[in-house]
């Protein structure tokens, strides 16, 4: 299960990366489970913290943006299977303060003689992950 702080709590969160939002990383909070931020702090210990990060290229700007959405989705669908018994991931970025967004840097080529947009897109700051554990 996947965590984010909201406030004084940690409520359980679904993926909602799209890159046609405004804010194309994001989470979307599902009220499945709710942890007290002091216990998470008591409760749980840190076992790893992933930094996670995406890049991709292409000739359509939509299309590019997805598949480097589409691939940090997949690191962050890879850390939820390996979780083992008892373990939580929790988005450790906080809104306003260090969010990942993606980045965009356009060139000019030329194709058969043709000037054509090239479009390269990264995530800055790298989405932190840690995976917690509930304490023995």
């Amino acid at each position: 299960m996947i965590f984010r702080r909201y406030g004084t709590a940690y409520q359980s969160v679904d993926v909602n990366f799209d890159s046609l939002a405004l804010n194309e990383i994001a989470f979307r909070r599902n009220r499945e489970e709710s942890i007290p931020a002091d216990d998470l702090d008591t409760d749980y210990e840190t076992l790893a913290t992933h930094e996670l990060v995406a890049e991709a290229e292409g000739d359509v700007q939509d299309e590019t943006e997805a598949a480097l959405l589409e691939q940090l989705e997949a690191k962050l669908d890879e850390l939820h299977r390996a979780l083992g018994e008892g373990e939580i991931l929790v988005v450790e970025n906080e809104q306003g303060h260090d969010w990942p967004k993606t980045k965009q840097k356009t060139s000019n080529v030329i194709v058969e003689g043709e000037n054509r947009l090239h479009f390269q897109y990264g995530v800055a700051p790298p989405l932190r992950i840690t995976i917690r554990r509930r304490r023995s």
